[in-house]
């Protein structure tokens, strides 16, 4: 069976989204980040949803939830790695994907 799997990257800024958000409001917080992980879990249901993310040399596709982009990549087999979580104002491209 397939897994969505998060990198300690991706990890490390789905708490810094929280911690930013939490500053002025928890339940938003809370909330935001359980949307995000919610998004992520239906990629296993339709790995292929995301936009193809051009700059990349691999399959790394880009899905949007909200203000928030979230960068995976399809492994062979179905897994799906959470490769990052970043703001819409973000330039990922100074990010290897």
């Amino acid at each position: 069976m397939a897994n969505v799997r998060w990198t300690a990257e991706a990890q490390r800024w789905l708490a810094d989204i929280y911690e930013y958000i939490a500053a002025d409001n928890p339940h938003a917080a809370a909330d935001t980040v359980q949307g995000i992980y919610e998004l992520a879990q239906t990629l296993l249901e339709h790995p292929k949803k995301g936009s193809r993310y051009s700059k990349s040399q691999r399959d790394v596709r880009i899905l949007l939830y909200s203000h928030y982009r979230i960068a995976y990549l399809v492994r062979e087999g179905g897994d799906i790695d959470v490769l990052g979580v970043f703001h819409g104002a973000l330039d990922i491209t100074k990010y290897q994907l």
